[in-house]
């Protein structure tokens, strides 16, 4: 079996991992989100809190691929590639944070993109130099290190919004004024100290991506995954009773909880499309996962358009309302209800970035970011 065909259930990963992404991000309103669609408030794993580590964890296995033709080992080609592409999600990450004010006094440094770069930066830089052996070493340095640091680094309550390590040196590192302020406090869940563990996300991702790329049968592919998922889902769940499950932290424990989920989900994939070969209703999802990271910065930049540069007047009053939220107010929540118009107002968003996606597929553009 090619490698073409190895690399469609991947694609519907991606591809489902995108589209979930727009729905949890584009509520018509942040008051009305069913809990599913939710992030857990700290501790705790809602599906929600899936959609960033299965896309790091599909950065890991993508790494695997892409960098074959260089014998998976770190040349100077290779390493000039990671750098610059490194750089260039990174810097297209905090531009997308200065959108739309470009307040350079105020803007937040890290951000998702941010966090992508760095843990695809210094992971791919880990992967090609290392061996299987040595990977194996590194990830469990990351992940028991991580867990050190964020144990003794704090007085009293470790794993707390407010005293935990990451968020110290955070504030230490960038200041107040360029941290993000959504949880009530200064703190970064895309900050630089949690981008440790995320490199362990995508050494995972990537020794995933070689082991289905070293076995040929469809069977033992499903079995092996089957297995390391279920071995890494239980020790992370295990792990969670004293380091628990958290995303804005990314602890530990997290990292093999979703990254065994993400590893079990990619097995039933191939289950389904290549070894029953049900591939027929793979093709829209496929059109998602093409261009991942540029219909992530389009969404986020249209976003913020209608959220902050579109007003609409509002007839009774000489006011105006963003857009975003004459949409949901005026045409989603008459129609559906506030909650289900919540979620339709996402729903509808899928659509229309999905006939955006489809359109680039079919004349096969293909951007790099």
């Amino acid at each position: 079996m090619g490698s073409s065909k190895r690399l469609i259930s991947i694609d519907v990963l991606r591809g489902l991992t995108i589209a979930l992404m727009i729905l949890v991000n584009t509520p018509g309103s942040w008051s009305f989100i069913y809990a599913p669609f939710r992030h857990a408030a700290w501790h705790g794993c809602t599906p929600t809190d899936l959609v960033f580590p299965f896309f790091i964890f599909i950065v890991g296995m993508s790494l695997y691929f892409s960098f074959k033709k260089y014998d998976t080992t770190l040349t100077k080609a290779a390493a000039f590639k990671i750098i610059k592409r490194t750089i260039l999600i990174f810097l297209i990450g905090l531009i997308l944070n200065l959108y739309p004010y470009f307040n350079f006094e105020k803007v937040r440094v890290m951000g998702v993109l941010q966090r992508i770069a760095l843990a695809y930066g210094v992971g791919a830089i880990l992967c090609l130099a290392l061996n299987k052996k040595q990977l194996l070493i590194m990830l469990t340095s990351i992940l028991l290190g991580y867990w050190a640091l964020l144990y003794f680094g704090a007085e009293s309550d470790p794993y707390s919004l407010e005293e935990n390590i990451a968020r110290r040196l955070d504030l230490f590192l960038l200041g107040e004024d360029h941290i993000y302020k959504g949880f009530g406090i200064p703190f970064d869940p895309e900050g630089v100290l949690s981008s440790i563990p995320a490199v362990g996300t995508v050494i995972i991702g990537y020794l995933i991506g070689q082991t289905m790329d070293f076995e040929s049968s469809l069977k033992l592919k499903i079995r092996k995954l089957l297995i390391y998922g279920s071995i890494m889902f239980i020790l992370g769940w295990a792990w969670s009773f004293v380091l628990p499950l958290n995303k804005p932290l990314w602890t530990s424990s997290y990292v093999l909880y979703t990254a065994g989920l993400g590893t079990l989900l990619l097995a039933l994939l191939i289950y389904i499309i290549d070894y029953k070969g049900f591939r027929k209703w793979t093709k829209p999802i496929v059109h998602f996962g093409s261009n991942p990271l540029f219909i992530f910065v389009l969404s986020g930049i249209y976003v913020k358009t209608i959220s902050y540069l579109i007003k609409i007047p509002v007839s009774e009053s000489s006011s105006s309302i963003s857009l975003y939220n004459y949409l949901f107010s005026k045409v989603f929540a008459p129609l559906f209800g506030n909650m289900n118009g919540s979620l339709m107002f996402a729903v509808s968003h899928i659509i229309v970035f999905w006939l955006i996606c489809y359109l680039l597929y079919r004349k096969k553009i293909f951007i790099k970011i």
